[in-house]
């Protein structure tokens, strides 16, 4: 066995994965097959959970104490609470087979169709970014809260700023430097919640390859497939701390 996993790392250095016990193909062939499905869903829901999140959060900090600021924080606890796979199987039954809104299962390409790609891929990205919604939510309402008490706050403010700029430049940069630390973290909750959820939706991503692989014991995928989403991870960790020195103008990298 050691001298197996040996070979198998010199050969990923050679661009060999391995072959496949159970398709009997190339491993790389099919993770570069399936790898950009997995990306697409990930890529919006992590632009979804971003936006919404931060946009929330914002909302919650400003608006503090008011029917707005409860309804919201209530909803981002129950979000954090809830099981994405569970949340995609009560979405199928509710929108896609009661009301018909959307298609139940499956996977277009936005090159080929894009409309019919959109409507496919909403049901699962709601449910990959829903806990990074709700984790960023509290975040960037506790960072924003924090913020708004330090002293150059209260300076811009008897400056005579308008709040707009305040929000803007001195307070929502700052409060972010948290936020974006969590964002890269959740790539990999994005991606390891695509495991369940590509299975869910019927989803012919790198996440439903490795379902497949891990019940027939292929075990040549699985080192494969979680070294790529191990890799994306990292990679993501590393792009957020560059980002660092440009929300934060005091931290320099030598």
């Amino acid at each position: 066995m050691p001298m197996q996993y040996v070979n198998w790392i010199a050969g990923i250095f050679q661009g060999d994965f391995g072959t496949s016990l159970y398709y009997n193909e190339d491993v790389g062939h099919l993770i570069a097959e399936r790898m950009p499905i997995t990306i697409y869903l990930g890529f919006m829901a992590f632009i979804v959970s971003g936006i919404l999140g931060i946009s929330f959060g914002v909302i919650c900090a400003l608006r503090r104490g008011t029917w707005i600021d409860t309804v919201v924080t209530f909803l981002a606890n129950i979000g954090i609470t809830m099981p994405a796979f569970w949340l995609g199987i009560i979405l199928i039954y509710l929108i896609a087979l009661k009301a018909g809104l959307l298609p139940v299962h499956g996977y277009t390409s936005p090159f080929e169709e894009f409309w019919l790609s959109i409507r496919q891929a909403i049901m699962p990205v709601i449910c990959l970014s829903l806990f990074s919604i709700a984790s960023l939510t509290r975040l960037t309402r506790s960072s924003m809260l924090e913020v708004v008490k330090q002293d150059y706050i209260r300076t811009a403010w008897a400056k005579g700023l308008r709040e707009r700029m305040i929000i803007l430049r001195h307070t929502i940069k700052n409060a972010l430097i948290p936020v974006i630390t969590v964002m890269g973290l959740q790539i990999a909750f994005i991606f390891g919640g695509a495991v369940l959820i590509e299975t869910v939706f019927n989803i012919p991503g790198i996440g439903r390859l490795m379902t497949s692989s891990i019940l027939e014991q292929d075990f040549q995928v699985v080192q494969a497939g979680t070294l790529i989403i191990a890799t994306v991870v990292v990679l993501a960790n590393l792009i957020v701390d560059i980002s660092y020195g440009w929300l934060d103008p005091r931290i320099r990298y030598e």
